[in-house]
């Protein structure tokens, strides 16, 4: 199937999926007009590329599971190397969650503060 067609059966684009190739992570034929052509294998694949982006690995991280993309990689046994990433990228997300709570939690109090400090003067201002 051409780019477009697997696209289409993946619900992604055409962008993402150039991208998923000079990734590593699928690969495709070059027909005689030049156009890129992948064979019925490649729409579980990228089925499976999104399932593990969408779960909040990178495409690094997806590199790890290289050897199951080809099946069901939600269904297949964890590897030692799988969990290990999946893991990482967990306490990852984790670190963030928190700096960005932190954040908001911050900025929540700076605008009770000013809210408290202007009710009433129509005074405008910074933080």
């Amino acid at each position: 199937m051409r780019i477009g067609e697997l696209a289409e059966a993946t619900g992604t684009t055409a962008r993402a999926l150039r991208h998923y190739e000079q990734a590593g992570l699928i690969s495709s034929e070059r027909a005689a007009n030049g156009y890129r052509v992948y064979d019925e294998r490649a729409a579980v694949r990228v089925r499976n590329i999104r399932f593990l982006l969408a779960a909040g690995l990178t495409l690094d991280d997806v590199r790890v599971f290289l050897p199951c993309l080809d099946g069901d990689v939600a269904a297949a046994p964890p590897s030692a190397t799988g969990l290990r990433v999946a893991r990482e990228r967990l306490a990852v997300l984790n670190e963030r969650i928190t700096a960005q709570t932190a954040a908001r939690d911050r900025l929540e109090a700076a605008l009770r503060q000013k809210d408290g400090l202007e009710a009433g003067t129509g005074r405008h201002g910074g933080l």
